[in-house]
């Protein structure tokens, strides 16, 4: 994510209590308990799900602009990790009318956002077994202080929506385990007006129009974290190719924005096959971008493969969003206490393309910030390695991000640095990580004890001298 310088649940419980019998007697076969509610995450306790892994999501939506309404049909595909006699998905207000687990119809309630799932028989750990949610509503946007003060998640447009969901907010339009440490593969189909076009991630399958609809069929084949996902609609231009160095693109402009010298298309294109050539090859099987007219939302978002971006943005907010497809996407968070790991990575490469443009070094960069923040500015007061919720996307996350990653180049030198970033991409590829498995790496590949830059950088409160001073 850039910094924009920047009511039918309570009947579903009456429905499940005439079922207790039922209900008793699966909770109580041997070895069999319920799922976790959440994933544990400290700043989300809520969020995820435990007792299973989510491997695949074939999501169905449609879309009535005039009416804001989505109808929807998902159906995940999961792997027991204990033996359960119900699990948990999340689902922010939106009503669910049926669920089916394995093709027979399941018992359901709802706890505020949590969707609790009885099925007929104990799933045993282990097994693969599918749930099928039909539910509908009018989508709201999630608000508050965590994402720059603006609304984020599934955001009305004047001719459609703007979909961009981090951190918590995939669960605003379609059930999931809606947390970075459970990733799974896409299919996503989107049902719109005739005249609208829905883009989401990784390549189209297919498309067209019947009956005054339109349809595109999207499919994800890299796993991707559920806040990463999208089915952006609206009026756009579309350009497809592929960049020089070979990897498919795709750009969505809305046709009523005014693109100035910003090519958003060339930007995308040149900077996917340098960061190729930095971060370790690129991830995914397309690139691009989403560009719509959502001034309301005052940030654009690495979704994976297409960024959105609710203006024109500038370059060097287009190099961020295309970094994190590395930072972020492939190497996603375990914790959402460790992203940094996306924005300070995805901020230094700003860095790294003005340095690769010749207009400024990261070393000038780094100084410029640094000598900028005086020592009692709250901005150094934000430890990184741990910002608290409501501070996660700080400037402090970024821009000290940033400036740790500079001092770690200068500290280890520029052969070990450029090896390590390619080698923390290769060795977490579609995964999770941590703080602490980048330290240990960067330690390995220099051969340095580096716990006194990250402690300073990272984990105190206040601005850390500059080394040798």
């Amino acid at each position: 994510m850039a910094l924009s310088r920047f009511a039918r649940g309570t009947s579903r419980w009456l429905a499940l209590a005439t079922a207790v019998a039922s209900a008793a007697t699966i909770a109580a076969a041997p070895g069999a308990s319920p799922g976790a509610p959440g994933a544990g995450d400290p700043y989300f306790p809520q969020l995820g799900n435990g007792g299973f892994d989510a491997l695949h999501y074939d999501l169905g939506v449609s879309y009535d602009p005039d009416s804001g309404r989505l109808t929807g049909r998902t159906t995940l595909t999961a792997r027991a990790t204990a033996n359960l006699s119900s699990f948990d998905l999340d689902l922010h207000k939106l009503t669910v009318d049926s669920v089916r687990v394995n093709g027979r119809r399941a018992h359901f309630g709802r706890s505020g956002d949590e969707i609790r799932i009885r099925p007929d028989s104990r799933l045993r750990r282990g097994r693969t077994f599918t749930v099928t949610v039909s539910y509908g509503g009018v989508p709201k946007p999630l608000s508050g202080p965590i994402v720059f003060g603006s609304d984020y998640g599934w955001m009305k447009t004047k001719d459609g929506v703007f979909v961009a969901c981090e951190p918590n907010a995939a669960s605003t339009w379609f059930p999931s385990s809606d947390h970075p440490g459970d990733k799974a593969t896409y299919d996503i189909r989107i049902d719109a007006p005739k005249g609208l076009t829905g883009v989401s991630n990784g390549r189209l399958v297919s498309s067209g129009e019947a009956h005054g609809r339109s349809y595109a069929h999207w499919r994800e084949k890299r796993p991707m974290a559920t806040y990463l996902a999208t089915a952006t609609i609206g009026k756009f231009d579309v350009r497809t190719g592929t960049t020089p160095g070979g990897t498919p693109v795709y750009v969505a402009t809305d046709p009523t924005l005014p693109t100035g010298k910003v090519d958003v298309y060339g930007i995308t294109s040149e900077a996917t096959d340098y960061w190729s050539k930095v971060f370790g090859p690129y991830p995914f099987e397309e690139t691009g971008a989403i560009v719509d007219d959502m001034p309301q939302a005052g940030f654009s978002l690495e979704v994976q493969s297409k960024p959105v971006y609710s203006a024109v943005r500038s370059e060097t907010t287009i190099v961020h969003e295309l970094a994190h497809q590395w930072f972020g996407d492939s190497v996603s968070v375990k914790q959402w206490k460790d992203i940094w790991l996306n924005e300070g990575f995805a901020s230094y490469a700003q860095w790294l393309w003005a340095e690769h443009r010749g207009t400024q070094s990261a070393h000038d960069a780094f100084r410029e910030e640094y000598d900028a923040l005086p020592a009692g500015d709250d901005f150094w007061k934000v430890k990184v390695a741990d910002p608290q919720r409501d501070t996660m996307f700080s400037g402090a996350v970024y821009e000290r991000g940033a400036m740790t990653l500079q001092v770690l180049r200068e500290r280890i030198g520029d052969k070990a640095f450029f090896k390590l970033l390619p080698a923390w991409t290769a060795q977490h590829r579609y995964g999770n990580a941590r703080t602490s498995q980048f330290i240990a790496l960067a330690e390995k590949i220099s051969g340095q004890q580096l716990d006194d830059l990250f402690d300073a950088w990272l984990k105190t409160g206040s601005k850390p001298a500059l080394p040798g001073a």
